[in-house]
């Protein structure tokens, strides 16, 4: 891919002889290329030296483009020197690098990476300034391309908020039909963006082409024209043919002239003549404003034409052998990039695995640390229950004694009452003798006094 960047060619195209010299700058589509050539430059040896340049084989398609003295669009005639065209004398002089002609099928035709990059920088930048008519959906559709062809992969990690807002997307008729934001737009791309995943740069790119191709004003070359009643009319140029559209609408023509059923084309003065195959048909004839408008018409209509049957002939030997190395190329692309998935999807793997053990040594290691909090906590509680058993076997010795000594105080209590009683037993056995004792001396009291008194 070419960087945005001049590209300094100084001793390319080197005359044999030193001679005169002149600066030329080339704009791309993405490049801009600046360097000396010789005065006597031939049209096409500076063209070749631009397609040399940039690498490009498939020149048929494009050529270089300038403004005029009198600031009409040129393309530069090849078998005239540079200088002797009606160039501005400005230094450096400068021209566009760009797609003159259009493929009818982009899919088939465009064999080179860097053919299909600068069609699809050029149909997109003519989509979003709206020189191409692309409905809503699809400019949204097509954005989402525009964005894999760029980022790559939708990655949400690496995504930003925000992101697409400031890219120029979108065509700005579409952006004013609807209201919504910058950031509404972009979220809706995004949603399209992220169903591409695994597509290319080329891949999207292609993608992008074979849609943008359908459109109604891809590929036309436009000029305002008159019929013979002053209407005013649009002309359109393509890779099928010629037509003509009404004054206000340029998507669908009014008439079609197929390259086919086209016997010649001619112009005199400001007249533009359209002869019919069949002979029955009447010819069509318009004015163009200008009669260097009509030159540039006719070389447009050759060009095309050209192209046109050259497509249905088969391919030439140099385009065989492009084909063929672009098939090879794309082979070894499609290999590498399955070498690359397998290393990736390895990869993604190995790094799965890697945080599953990861995973599992910080599962092992928390439940390890709750063991040993686990085994801090037994051996806690074991030595709690040593203490504990240690003080019940202290109460219970406390216990066994307070047992004795009472068991020793009931015995003593019960000796003692044993005793107690004894001697209860004693004085009452006293008592009675006394009480018998009494008795028997009030009895032998009583017998004396009977005695005396007798």
């Amino acid at each position: 891919m070419l960087m945005d960047a001049k590209m300094s060619l100084v001793g390319a195209n080197k005359p044999k002889k030193k001679g005169r010299t002149f600066n030329v700058q080339i704009q791309t589509m993405d490049a801009q290329l600046e360097f000396p050539v010789d005065s006597k430059i031939l049209g096409k040896e500076l063209f070749e030296l631009v397609c040399k340049t940039l690498g490009l084989r498939e020149t048929t398609y494009f050529d270089l483009q300038f403004l005029d003295t009198k600031g009409y669009v040129s393309w530069l005639k090849p078998e005239r020197k540079v200088l002797e065209q009606d160039i501005t004398k400005e230094t450096p002089v400068s021209f566009l690098f760009l797609s003159k002609f259009y493929p009818e099928d982009v899919s088939e035709e465009l064999i080179q990476a860097i053919t299909q990059h600068l069609f699809f920088l050029q149909v997109k930048q003519s989509i979003v300034n709206m020189d191409i008519y692309c409905p809503p959906e699809a400019s949204v559709l097509l954005a989402s391309y525009a964005v894999q062809a760029q980022y790559g992969d939708y990655d949400e990690s690496t995504y930003q908020q925000g992101m697409l807002a400031n890219e120029s997307l979108l065509p700005q008729r579409v952006i004013d039909q609807y209201q919504m934001t910058p950031e509404m737009w972009a979220e809706r791309i995004k949603v399209w963006y992220g169903d591409h995943q695994g597509m290319t740069r080329d891949e999207a790119e292609m993608e992008y082409l074979k849609i943008a191709q359908d459109l109604e004003m891809y590929g036309v070359n436009y000029f305002q024209i008159k019929n013979k009643k002053d209407t005013d009319l649009w002309l359109g140029v393509d890779s099928l043919g010629l037509n003509i559209y009404e004054a206000n609408n340029k998507l669908t023509p009014k008439i079609n002239f197929p390259w086919s059923d086209i016997k010649d084309i001619s112009f005199k003065d400001r007249k533009f003549i359209i002869k019919n195959a069949e002979k029955k048909s009447p010819d069509f004839v318009f004015l163009s404003p200008k009669i260097k408008l009509n030159k540039l018409i006719i070389e447009l209509c050759e060009g095309n034409h050209e192209l046109f049957m050259l497509r249905r002939k088969p391919d030439s030997m140099e385009v065989q052998q492009m084909k063929a190395a672009a098939k090879e190329e794309k082979q070894r692309r499609v290999n590498e990039r399955a070498k690359l998935d397998r290393e990736k999807k390895l990869r993604e793997e190995a790094q799965r695995e890697k945080e599953e053990l990861y995973r599992q040594v910080q599962q092992l290691q928390e439940e390890c640390a709750m063991a040993r909090e686990a085994l801090a906590r037994s051996e806690e509680t074991a030595d709690l229950l040593a203490e504990k058993c240690r003080l019940a076997e202290e109460e219970a010795m406390l216990l066994t004694q307070k047992a004795a000594e009472a068991e020793s105080e009931i015995r003593r209590i019960k000796i003692s009452a044993i005793k107690t009683e004894e001697e209860k037993n004693i004085m009452e056995q006293r008592a009675r003798d006394a009480e018998l004792i009494a008795a028997q001396i009030v009895e032998d009291s009583e017998k004396r006094y009977n005695v005396s008194h007798r």
